[in-house]
């Protein structure tokens, strides 16, 4: 019983360290792109972060700690804020979708030799961002002139940079994942904070 209540407050602790990592790589390491409509688009890795948090604590914990980080990343951020609801359910899906590829269709935090989990983990990545490359620009069209009332060419417009910026994030974020995910795994392991999901 005990040892459950550790695991909860792991999550939850390891939740909040992915959350502000989110946050940071959005924040402070992101490369805003201006559109025609006004709007911006960024270069970023705050994606790898969200998959990173999903391949380590699952798909809830993962796809939370994702959206939260770059929600409020996107509400102090006034070029970004009309953004929010947007990024907080993509960034929960793509937490979810790759967090289900990696524990519940390979079951990566078993005991498995480095060439399965490299396997799974692009595959995941690829998953879970690749989910994002596709839904970002159609969501963000719908939200800009649906929700934001924005006119359609200037919709349009947007979402054919979105989708261009989202593919080369999701390319970066993968290599990151991967790399990451790899190199921070066995010392997990090997301290006993490895997660089981």
């Amino acid at each position: 019983m005990e040892n459950k209540g550790n695991d909860k407050v792991y999550k939850i602790a390891l939740t909040a360290l992915m959350t502000a990592l989110c946050y940071v790589a959005f924040t402070f390491l992101k490369i805003p792109i201006p559109t025609f409509g006004g709007d911006y688009v960024a270069l970023h890795i705050g994606n790898a972060f969200c998959v990173l948090a999903a391949l380590l604590l699952g798909g809830f914990y993962g796809g939370l700690a994702g959206a939260l980080g770059m929600t409020i990343a996107d509400l102090l951020d006034p070029a970004y804020i009309t953004s929010a609801p947007k990024t907080f359910v993509l960034k929960f899906c793509i937490g979810l979708i790759a967090g289900f590829v990696a524990h519940q269709i390979a079951h990566i935090s078993r005991e498995h030799d480095t060439r399965y989990v490299f396997k799974w983990t692009l595959i995941a990545s690829v998953a879970g961002l690749g989910f994002n490359v596709i839904m970002d620009p159609i969501v963000g069209y719908f939200y800009k002139n649906y929700v934001l009332g924005v006119q359609s060419d200037a919709a349009k417009i947007m979402s054919t940079w979105a989708a261009g910026v989202t593919f080369i994030n999701a390319v970066a974020g993968t290599i990151v994942v991967v790399v990451v995910y790899l190199a921070v795994r066995p010392v997990l392991m090997k301290a006993g904070l490895f997660s089981k999901v």
